[in-house]
């Protein structure tokens, strides 16, 4: 302000105020302060001393208010939040409304000088009067890791939305970041948990990583609460925090959407109209028009008593609800088509592997010899007339453990067991990159019984830190683990479209089934059936094969075609167009799905529209951040106009 003294005025013999300088001495234009300029009007007497704990609060919510200096509206708890529409109809609380005028001045002040209170000590403080809203928001979370599998809770996925929507109601944009970052960060510690198999400090800086998406999601959701139709807004940051998060950093990592968690819900079939994304869209803005009934519902304590203005005031609770119903039932009339005009035979062979966790490899040739002694064995049933003959075989990621085209007793073996079933067989094979030196290709390679080893499909992304590792030769120096990855593998540069006896079928490998655009590309170049080669074998009985696998049913009604998951050690399973499990095997057994699967050429909405649906529902969100701080600030008085 700039009535306010410096330190440097100060020292120039300025008269000052036995008292602390108030606001109010600054805009009556007060030139106290102005060097060479005598005071217009007489010292006002010392006011009362500000309390401690209001100078402490004020110096807080000075460090948390948005540009411009006005504190923000907060609600007192998850339930105290503003009724929907203007943001001002329910009870709030100020953490600095019980400060003297003069404290707010003097806190600010404090802050500044070099006695004041740290960055760090003013992070504390924040923390400390966030506790209970941060512990809230830690149940929230946790509540949203059961609605994933192998907890498979779906309705929790909404109730975990509506309850953030409700802790960052009326916040500030940098309380809902923290808020955000609260619900995050043990959300995606426990669904995650499966990868402290490679260490727990994995796990945790992994959650890190992508609960700061949910910080920004939490800063928006915050921003946006007060502008009319909070809850679609909403929605749409979610979807909008799904996009960022499935492609950044290193290609990104999609674990943990909304979809994800509701791919046997009334939801789903939504995803043949919008695909994942509409999913995720959906289920936020239940969760939405949830928040926004309660919201509505904690103004009828302003009107208890009074019969009409009851009715009135339920109005919009009964609305909001009724919306959160229509949209949690719409998925209902949504057509899921699975008929198909041609089928294919397969077999699904999981030959299993020694040992679970990070040696599953065990002694070299152990896993291609569990593949190949299975597929023998079902040959030897096809002759006894025990099996019907397959029209292909499909083995999992990873089958054979040795490049066959490096090793010559790999190649032999796997020529056995072709030509003793005498149909093709999907060999998924880790082998040499032809034209880069050190680098290796995970494929899926077509082995025909007469021609042999024929058409291949290289994995497209790569798991980074998993199959390459980002900057090797700054981390591996302070990552020692790092060197468990000796070579780096290569990025395939087409997709997976292989023509596999009478099938054309799309092959996805492990990972890649929770990318929208890998699966998208397959099916669009001429798939008629989905095949997911993967490995879990690393984190068996962690629940993570588990977590696949429900992405596979969405897979399936996202693109109305068969999915067939082919694990080195489980889950092996066949998923029907409509996402029903069929067929499913156990973990660490060998086994042998012997089932006929139906061939589609029918491209379903989500097909068509590709990531279209995303992209604009993202945008809408990014914009309605954009609009509600534009508002916020013109809405501001001008300060230097006042003064």
């Amino acid at each position: 302000m700039y009535g306010r003294l410096t330190t440097a005025q100060q020292q120039e013999g300025a008269t000052v105020p036995p008292g602390p300088e108030t606001t109010a001495d600054a805009a009556d234009g007060d030139t106290v302060g102005r060097p060479g300029g005598p005071s217009s009007r007489s010292p006002r007497p010392p006011g009362p001393p500000a309390r401690p704990e209001a100078l402490e609060n004020a110096s807080e919510n000075a460090a948390d208010r948005p540009e411009g200096g006005e504190d923000q509206p907060e609600a007192d708890d998850a339930a105290k939040a503003p009724a929907a529409g203007d943001g001002t109809d329910a009870p709030q609380a100020s953490d600095a409304s019980d400060a003297h005028p003069d404290a707010v001045s003097a806190a600010g002040d404090t802050a500044s000088r070099p006695g004041g209170p740290t960055r760090l000590t003013r992070l504390v403080r924040l923390a400390r009067r966030e506790a209970r809203r941060s512990a809230l928001a830690v149940v929230a979370g946790l509540a949203l890791t059961a609605s994933f599998p192998p907890y498979d809770l779906w309705p929790l996925s909404f109730v975990a939305v509506a309850a953030l929507a409700l802790l960052t109601r009326g916040r500030t944009a940098r309380q809902g970041a923290w808020t955000g970052f609260a619900f995050a960060l043990p959300f995606f510690f426990f669904l995650l948990r499966w990868l402290h198999v490679v260490g727990y400090d994995a796990v945790f800086g992994l959650s890190v990583v992508e609960a700061l998406f949910i910080a920004l999601l939490g800063a928006g959701l915050a921003v946006t609460s007060r502008l009319p139709g909070w809850p679609l807004w909403g929605a749409c940051l979610w979807v909008a925090q799904e996009w960022a998060r499935d492609r950044t950093p290193f290609g990104g990592f999609p674990w943990g959407r909304l979809a994800f968690a509701n791919t046997g819900s009334p939801f789903t079939p939504l995803a043949a109209l919008g695909g994942a994304p509409l999913v995720t869209f959906a289920v936020a803005l239940t969760g939405g028009l949830l928040a926004c009934a309660v919201v509505a519902a904690w103004r009828l304590r302003a009107s208890a008593g009074d019969r009409v203005r009851d009715v009135r005031a339920a109005l919009p609770a009964v609305e909001a609800a009724a919306l959160a119903a229509a949209v949690v039932l719409a998925g209902y009339a949504v057509p899921v088509p699975t008929k198909a005009v041609d089928t294919v035979d397969i077999a699904i062979v999981q030959g299993n592997v020694q040992n679970p966790g990070m040696n599953f490899l065990g002694r070299p040739m152990m896993i291609l010899n569990n593949h190949v002694d299975a597929t023998l064995a079902l040959a030897e049933d096809i002759k006894a007339g025990r099996a019907k003959k397959p029209d292909l075989v499909i083995w999992p990621e990873n089958s054979s453990d040795l490049d066959p085209f490096q090793y010559a007793e790999a190649y032999d073996r796997i020529e056995e067991a072709v030509r003793a079933v005498g149909v093709p067989v999907l060999v998924g094979a880790l082998v040499d990159h032809p034209g880069k030196p050190g680098y290796v290709d995970n494929q899926g390679i077509v082995w025909d019984p007469v021609k042999g080893p024929g058409a291949s499909y290289t994995k497209q992304h790569p798991v980074p830190f998993g199959e390459y590792v980002p900057f090797r030769q700054q981390l591996s120096k302070v990552i020692s683990r790092l060197q468990r990855v000796p070579r780096d593998f290569y990025p395939g540069d087409h997709t997976g479209v292989l023509r596999i006896g009478p099938a054309r079928l799309g092959d996805v490998i492990c990972f890649e089934v929770a990318y929208d655009e890998i699966v998208h590309d397959t099916v669009m170049a001429g798939a008629r059936a989905l095949v997911v080669q993967t490995n879990n074998a690393t984190y068996g009985r962690t629940g993570q094969p588990e977590q696949q696998l429900a992405m596979s049913r969405l897979r399936a009604v996202e693109h109305g075609r068969a999915v067939v998951t082919a694990a080195t050690s489980g889950i092996s399973a066949v998923v029907a167009p409509d996402g029903k499990v069929l067929h499913r095997s156990a973990e660490f057994t060998r086994d042998v799905i012997s089932t006929s699967i139906p061939l589609r050429d029918e491209i379903t909405v989500a097909d068509r529209a590709g990531a279209a649906p995303e992209w604009a529902l993202a945008m809408v969100g990014l914009l309605s951040c954009a609009a509600a701080i534009m508002i916020g600030r013109r809405g501001r008085p001008d300060e230097k106009g006042q003064q």
